[in-house]
């Protein structure tokens, strides 16, 4: 029986994955046999979606800034002015593709690091050794669980940022005139208040990402 469009979309995922899953868990023992454990990973991968964080905080402020200005519009160079809010666009939609990947990259080895770690504890024989590392394990699972759903958390923000935004530059290619920044100056009311709201999602989850970050130093 001829395989069909979709079961060969669903085994070439699945191969993608396997290969994908082989590649983190090549590199990972590549890394450790040169003295970097998966913890170090996690700290400085922590550390690289933080960095993200901020950055995506800057430049989506400043793409408001940008979209702003433009509300104050009073003759010129129309044709300028989309060209450079559609840079703005750009960067803003790299940023937040950065931002995505980072904390994938996060979750990837979170997931090796505690799956390893579990298996580990039976290697212990002394009992109350292995509770204490059980517990520690139970309570670095939680906090990295708390600091990954804030990210997202902040991360689903950003789509409702970019959508009218992608609106309104697209509006303004196929309408250089006053009626187009008319329609932007109306729209960028609710922008303005769903670009509060993200930045004030990515302030918590650096925050979140420093506590995590120091209580993985201090286990070290």
């Amino acid at each position: 029986m001829a395989m069909t469009s979709t079961k060969r979309i669903v085994l070439a995922t699945l191969v993608v994955t396997v290969l994908l899953a082989g590649c983190q868990s090549l590199y990972f023992s590549a890394m450790e046999k040169v003295g970097v454990h998966k913890r170090d990973i996690l700290i400085d991968r922590v550390e690289d979606a933080r960095e993200s964080q901020q950055d995506t905080k800057e430049q989506f402020q400043s793409a408001l800034d940008a979209f702003m200005a433009v509300t104050h519009y009073d003759g010129g160079d129309l044709e300028a002015t989309y060209r450079d809010l559609n840079d703005v666009l750009e960067r803003s939609e790299a940023r937040a593709d950065e931002l995505s990947e980072r904390i994938d990259a996060v979750e990837d080895v979170a997931e090796a690091l505690f799956d390893e770690w579990q298996e580990e504890l039976d290697q212990y024989h002394n009992l109350s050794l292995r509770r204490s590392s059980e517990k520690q394990l139970k309570t670095t699972r939680q906090r990295c669980d708390q600091l990954i759903r804030q990210m997202r958390r902040a991360e689903a923000k950003i789509e409702p940022v970019l959508v009218p935004l992608r609106d309104q530059v697209l509006y303004l290619k196929h309408n250089l005139n006053a009626r187009a920044v008319n329609a932007l100056s109306q729209e960028l009311v609710q922008v303005r208040s769903d670009v509060a709201s993200l930045l004030h999602e990515l302030e918590v989850a650096v925050d979140e990402a420093d506590r995590f970050i120091r209580t993985l130093e201090q286990q070290s």
